[in-house]
């Protein structure tokens, strides 16, 4: 009994290649709308839409089992995940004609978090990943409007420190207010470019 319990074990090898060769990463098209326990509700939902011909921007979905494998694994991630995300990256750059990180013509993106079941409030979200110090000036020439891409580069600051790097969102409230209070509204919309150049 103890033999055959010892041939039956799976070596620390033999998981690290079993990780390596699962699917991690789906694209859109590749996913089901029937999938929600793999995919979340939202993956799943675009998957289903994308599967419909709906006008859906491409994008992909790391799996609730990477998620799971990330946590199983001390938070680190799972052989294959990294290489998986840039393939899919790369797929969606060829069809929307930009590349991450290119200050000329940069593609930014959303990374919104999921689950099987719909939890109102409960999920995290960054919006305008891609965007730096070199591609918001590209942004800016992509719109010709340099105010509107310093104020998405400021909200992505403001979500990436909150949601990634767990800075309290109150630091960058108290930066906003005053230059707010500088401003004759006291609004968001008040602060003009060279307002948000010194944020």
């Amino acid at each position: 009994m103890t033999e055959t319990n010892t041939l039956n074990e799976e070596t620390p090898e033999a998981a690290e290649s079993q990780q390596a060769q699962q699917k991690w990463v789906y694209l859109f098209e590749e996913g089901s709308g029937d999938d929600k326990t793999l995919l979340g509700g939202k993956g799943a939902g675009l998957c289903e839409m994308t599967r419909a011909g709906l006008p859906v921007p491409p994008g992909l979905i790391v799996t609730t089992e990477a998620c799971n494998a990330f946590f199983a694994n001390g938070k680190k991630f799972p052989d294959g995940l990294w290489d998986q995300v840039t393939e899919g990256l790369s797929a969606i750059e060829k069809k929307v004609g930009k590349r991450f990180g290119d200050p000329n013509n940069p593609l930014l993106v959303s990374v919104r978090s999921g689950a099987a079941f719909s939890m109102p409030g409960m999920m995290d979200t960054v919006l305008n990943l891609g965007l730096n110090e070199g591609t918001v000036q590209g942004l800016a020439a992509q719109t010709g409007n340099l105010r509107f891409a310093l104020d998405a580069y400021r909200r992505f600051a403001s979500l990436f420190g909150e949601i990634v790097m767990g800075v309290a969102h109150e630091k960058f409230e108290r930066v906003m207010d005053r230059f707010k209070a500088q401003t004759t509204g006291g609004k968001d919309t008040d602060l003009k470019t060279d307002d948000l150049i010194k944020l």
